[in-house]
């Protein structure tokens, strides 16, 4: 008999946890898990935090099967469990959201349900249908089920997964970092979805993130991972979040140093966008008009979807404005293209870094990507010189990485160091830098803010969009706020709080 057949893992009141005994798992000669062991309790939030590369997501992915490890098990109640793949965790009544949906984006919520949980060809969507309704709202997740998912904002995309993983039976939802791709109103609003599958419908939730004020919130018990090892398993009211970050680094952390603002630069604008605007079809912007002044850092804040995309587009050259000006260094631009603004001094930063770079080349091949005539020979490339600036570049962003390592290797954190020192390295005259800190650990994201205001204070004008209102209000000298399209204040950092940019970010006229 299979080893997961007939366990009922989580039957309301009184269920058994599951157990993750002695798991341990490399990667050739690196040590991702280390005689790792863990248990997970149905109606509870187990919150798993770590700096990235400690494990965590490794564990869940043996967890869930899509990865196994090369010694320990998992077991139920007493019984062994063979998870060899997502099916067989998901028979087990494990299920998972990661950051990146695995949704047809063409197809209706009703089509993606009824595809993940097809047993036949016949399907009955008209059936299919009235089950997602009963279940949207037992769970209170309010899932419109004939909407095609492209058409759906991210935060109920990811209702849709979440609600996917439990009409399938799971009974243990991992979440790996569900709000990192989340504005604050729907970071509020999943918070509470979380509170209430535990609460009453039982489910025991594995919840990774690194955002202390989450944990804080709703975790029942929290788990460190650090360098492949737990180093502190505790309930979560019984420890602070200072104590969280020392044991996630291995020593005592402050945080990011506030940045030391000055008062506000005398220096004329070196980038002014008046009046611009973007069709509907592309995006659609209206009226976008603010400066950005030498050494100063504009935070562009915002509900996801209210046009920052479609601003960074318009910055990088991907997206044509209809109408408006930019201007840089006093030149107005005839057209924002890619080449144009690079040229002028604009460098850019974008929100998806898995998007900007190539993960089959080598980390010395990355760096180079948007500067490689400085390295190309009469028939090729001046590999030597490449080496030196890759080198150099790892030694002064502190990567975690060696030239010729793929980097699609690296950790999250390493990653945007890589982009960073890649941006910076051509020392622009304007950084638009979006997103920087999404999905990263304590220390990557103190040390990618650092990096920021170093070159803010270097003379570098920064435009930076974050839907981190914490990072906005760290970071800014002034604070833009982006609501349906449009630039709705602009407000200095003496009168920034999170209450009066709230209240922009929703539409509140002040």
């Amino acid at each position: 008999m299979n080893s997961v057949e007939g366990v009922a893992i989580a039957s309301r009141g009184g269920a058994p946890s599951i157990f993750l005994r002695n798991i341990t798992k490399a990667f050739g000669e690196t040590i991702a898990l280390s005689d790792v062991s863990l248990d997970l309790r149905a109606g509870e939030v187990h919150a798993l935090l770590g700096e990235n590369g400690a494990g965590k997501t490794t564990l869940m992915k043996i967890l869930y099967g899509l990865s196994q490890p090369d010694s320990g098990q998992i077991e139920a109640d007493g019984v062994v469990l063979k998870i060899e793949s997502p099916r067989d965790a998901r028979a087990a009544g494990i299920g998972m959201v990661t950051q990146h949906f695995s949704l047809v984006k063409n197809m209706t919520v009703i089509e993606n349900i009824a595809l993940a949980s097809a047993k036949t060809f016949a399907i009955d969507l008209a059936k299919v249908r009235a089950e997602i309704v009963a279940a949207s709202a037992r769970f209170g997740l309010d899932v419109p089920p004939d909407a095609v998912i492209a058409s759906l904002p991210i935060a109920l995309q990811q209702r849709v997964e979440i609600l996917k993983a439990l009409m399938s039976g799971c009974s243990y939802l991992i979440l790996d970092e569900p709000t990192a791709v989340l504005g604050p109103n729907d970071i509020d609003s999943l918070l509470e979805v979380i509170r209430r599958l535990r609460s009453d419908a039982g489910i025991g939730i594995v919840l990774i993130s690194h955002k202390m004020a989450e944990i804080e919130k709703v975790a029942d018990r929290v788990s460190v991972l650090r360098r492949g090892q737990v180093v502190s398993s505790s309930l979560a009211n019984g420890i602070t979040s200072k104590e969280l970050v020392t044991l996630m680094v291995g020593e005592q952390q402050s945080g990011a140093e506030q940045r030391q603002r000055s008062a506000s630069p005398s220096q004329s604008p070196i980038l002014v966008l008046e009046s611009v605007g973007v069709s509907r079809e592309a995006g659609g912007l209206s009226d976008i008009s603010f400066t950005v002044r030498p050494g100063e850092i504009l935070g562009i804040a915002g509900v996801s979807g209210n046009g920052q995309t479609e601003l960074v587009n318009v910055l990088s050259g991907t997206t044509q404005i209809d109408s408006g000006t930019i201007t840089v260094e006093g030149h107005q631009l005839g057209s924002n293209t890619p080449q144009s603004l690079m040229r002028a001094g604009v460098g850019i930063l974008g929100e998806d870094r898995h998007a900007s770079a190539v993960h089959a080349l080598q980390v010395v091949e990355n760096l180079i990507l948007d500067c490689v005539e400085k390295f190309a020979g009469k028939f090729q490339l001046r590999r030597k010189e490449m080496l030196n600036h890759c080198e150099s570049a790892i030694t002064q962003f502190e990567i975690k990485a060696n030239p010729k390592q793929a980097f699609g290797t690296l950790s999250g954190g390493n990653m945007q160091k890589v982009l960073l020192a890649r941006l910076f390295s051509r020392k622009p005259k304007v950084a638009i830098i979006s997103q920087p800190t999404r999905g990263l650990d304590v220390m990557a994201t103190n040390y990618v803010r650092s990096l920021i205001a170093q070159a803010s204070k270097q003379g570098t004008a920064v435009v930076l969009v974050s839907e981190d209102l914490d990072e906005i209000l760290e970071l800014a000298d002034r604070v833009a706020v982006m609501y349906r399209g449009s630039v709705v204040g602009i407000v200095d950092h003496t009168a920034a709080s999170r209450e009066s940019i709230g209240e922009l970010m929703a539409g509140i006229a002040k």
